[in-house]
């Protein structure tokens, strides 16, 4: 009980210097295997991440610049970095790491440095709880044979999904979100430069299919701002027709 009070502790303060901007900042978690992992120290500074296994042997010891990050994905349970390295025996796959058993209070703190440092690259699997909601309904992130259920929100300058499924929660900013189109009054679609599945590829689509009609001058709204958003962080491009809003 005292380990963990104290381990509790421990992430507040670690959390609440990487907010401070100082640096660098350590956690202690594990890199997880095939079967088991190693501990060790996961470090974040100014241009890298580094992890150093506690063991001596020290074979999952890794550093990676910021630059060399192809996506970092933060969950409620674990810290996913995707390199350039190939897997030769898996046809070339790019090699990921994942971290888990990270202390409390790490991941709401530690998400707002990793977007800075980021950008467009972190990919954020939770639900902002904080978002104030001006259009929300229930939905079913669609994908391969099933999908998910949650509730789908629309903020002043982001969406939110979210859901009790493991790994389905998204928090997307208008400015990282590449595209949004409908085919229809029940079904949207959200496309971002997230790389996922097996040979994480991108850019991925996720297409929802809504429990409650999003009117057509709403999702015109919307898609101006998502738009909008790029004008001003001047990732605006050449619109394909697809993309442009409902009854133009």
């Amino acid at each position: 009980m005292a380990f963990r009070i104290e381990k509790t502790v421990a992430g507040f303060l670690i959390c609440g210097a990487m907010l401070a901007g100082d640096q660098p900042v350590s956690v202690e978690v594990r890199h997880r295997h095939l079967r088991g992992g190693a501990v060790g120290t996961l470090r974040v500074d100014a241009d890298s991440i580094s992890f150093v296994e506690a063991s001596k042997k020290g074979k999952d010891s890794r550093e990676w610049r910021f630059e060399d990050i192809q996506q970092l994905s933060l969950s409620s349970s674990e810290l996913r970095v995707l390199t350039y390295e190939d897997r030769k025996w898996q046809l070339g796959r790019d090699r990921d790491y994942v971290f888990d058993q990270l202390p409390e209070g790490f991941v709401e703190q530690a998400r707002q440095v990793l977007a800075q440092k980021l950008g467009r690259r972190f990919v954020v699997e939770l639900a902002d709880s904080g978002v104030a909601a001006t259009w929300e309904a229930g939905a079913k992130l669609r994908h391969g044979l099933g999908g998910s259920e949650g509730v789908l929100r629309i903020g002043d300058d982001r969406i939110v999904y979210q859901s009790k499924a493991a790994g389905e929660s998204r928090s997307w900013r208008f400015e990282d979100i590449d595209t949004i189109s409908m085919a229809g009054p029940f079904d949207l679609s959200v496309t971002t430069i997230e790389r996922s599945g097996w040979r994480h590829a991108g850019p991925t689509e996720f297409r929802f299919q809504l429990k409650e009609e999003l009117k057509e001058d709403r999702y015109n709204d919307l898609w101006r701002r998502v738009n909008g958003s790029k004008t001003a962080t001047g990732l605006q491009s050449a619109q394909p027709d697809h993309r442009q809003p409902a009854g133009q």
